[in-house]
């Protein structure tokens, strides 16, 4: 296959119901959530990028702006928080509830491969965040 008839394979598969999208993004809330997400993407994206710049090619670690992009990634999660409704505090204890549900008080890769997502999803349900 070329480039041009993957092209045309691919786009077949693409959304393209433009006047749904345009409803759906009519939600504010819906875009205050896409924008916390894209800003995450974006922010994750550069506290790996220090990263990579340090591990690949040998800059020095930049830890303060490292701290800068955390900083940055909770300003996001207090948007989505705030539009989802969530306490911090409550949304923090059900993840450590799940993760001690997956592997009880250490890691293990076979705990890692061998999950009970139904478990897991029972602990997120209960209490249903508000």
């Amino acid at each position: 296959m070329n480039a041009n008839e993957y092209v045309k394979n691919a786009i077949k598969t693409e959304s393209t119901d433009f006047n749904a999208m345009n409803d759906r993004l009519s939600n504010d809330g819906l875009k205050r959530l896409l924008h916390a997400g894209i800003g995450l993407s974006t922010e994750s994206g550069e506290f790996l990028d220090a990263l990579k710049k340090h591990i690949f090619y040998g800059k020095e670690l930049d830890r303060v702006n490292l701290a800068e992009e955390v900083g940055d990634l909770f300003w996001y999660i207090a948007i989505v928080a705030d539009e989802l409704g969530l306490d911090l505090e409550d949304v923090m204890d059900k993840n450590i509830a799940k993760l001690k549900a997956r592997y009880g008080e250490k890691f293990s890769e076979e705990k890692a491969e061998n999950r009970d997502l139904e478990t897991e999803r029972k602990i997120l349900d209960q209490h249903k965040m508000n």
